[in-house]
């Protein structure tokens, strides 16, 4: 099971060092039709595989806009499936995740920038740590529930000032016009990747769960049909959370790697491998088969 994240047209590596360009992955898909089985969400739970060849599913994390605007035309092209997770960051009246919002502003933001009476200075990599202990603010933020971060957003709107010069692709979230039209396509599965695309393991179980249903109500009513599947935001989760999950509806849970040994039997949790895009198609392909990039 493959994680692909955002699709832009070029400089993918700009701001966001998960994105794909369209033409890579384009190719990609081109391989994947010509020499692996692509099966669903669906019937990769189920396990109804192909004996003859390896056998993948794909998916997407994040709910980018770009992913309707690039990756819906080449699955329909392609006649290929793919299962999206997507925030519910839109109902909460944002349309960027946090974690953009703070890495891309940062990018053109002052040198040093004060939060919760904690100064922060830009590093060499273009991160804002502490000045008392190096910490970087988004380990911070990421350890903190949606109100943190999104005091931030507001404290640096006027700062981080980049929507009218950075190119939608890197940062927009879906609308929910484009999710729901995304729904509709045969070769499409809606999943949930939580509601603010908070860190499940390292908030509060009640918020988690909270968080976990919000998601799920907010997408079916969007698209009129069951979520079943909730991928956790970073790859991050813990057994009371799978739990909860579990409690929630969700019968389909997909993490990056397993944290406990117990996962391997659970039928409902799947590893993921995420898509590198600093590599050729053909070392991709290989990685693909083996697991990993070793």
């Amino acid at each position: 099971m493959l994680i692909y994240h955002g699709i832009c047209q070029k400089d993918h590596l700009r701001f966001n060092s998960l994105f794909l360009k369209l033409e890579t992955f384009e190719a990609h898909l081109k391989f994947y039709k010509k020499h692996f089985n692509i099966v669903s969400l669906d019937d990769f739970f189920q396990q109804r595989f192909s004996d003859e060849r390896f056998n993948i599913c794909i998916t997407f994390d994040d709910g980018f806009a770009n992913n309707y605007k690039y990756v819906l035309p080449l699955l329909e092209r392609y006649e290929i499936p793919s299962a999206f997770f997507i925030t519910s960051i839109r109902d909460a009246g944002y349309d960027i995740l946090w974690n953009d919002f703070l890495t891309i502003g940062g990018k053109f933001g002052p040198n040093k920038i004060s939060f919760k009476n904690e100064k922060f200075i830009k590093n060499r990599f273009g991160k804002y740590s502490s000045v008392i202990n190096k910490k970087p603010l988004s380990k911070i933020l990421r350890n903190s529930g949606f109100s943190a971060k999104a005091e931030m957003m507001q404290s640096f709107n006027s700062l981080f000032s980049f929507k009218n010069i950075v190119a939608e692709d890197f940062w927009l979230q879906m609308s929910p016009e484009q999710i729901k039209e995304l729904s509709e396509s045969k070769w499409v599965t809606i999943g949930s990747h939580g509601y603010y695309h908070n860190d499940l393991e390292k908030i509060s179980l009640n918020e988690a769960s909270e968080e976990m249903k919000s998601s799920k109500l907010y997408l079916e009513q969007l698209t009129g049909k069951d979520v079943k599947a909730l991928a956790f935001p970073y790859g991050a989760y813990s057994g009371k959370v799978v739990e909860e999950a579990k409690k929630t509806g969700y019968t389909q849970l997909l993490a990056t790697d397993f944290h406990f040994e117990d996962d391997k039997t659970d039928a409902t949790l799947k590893e993921r491998l995420t898509i590198n895009p600093f590599i050729s198609v053909i070392n991709q392909m290989h990685a693909n088969i083996t697991g990993n990039y070793d």
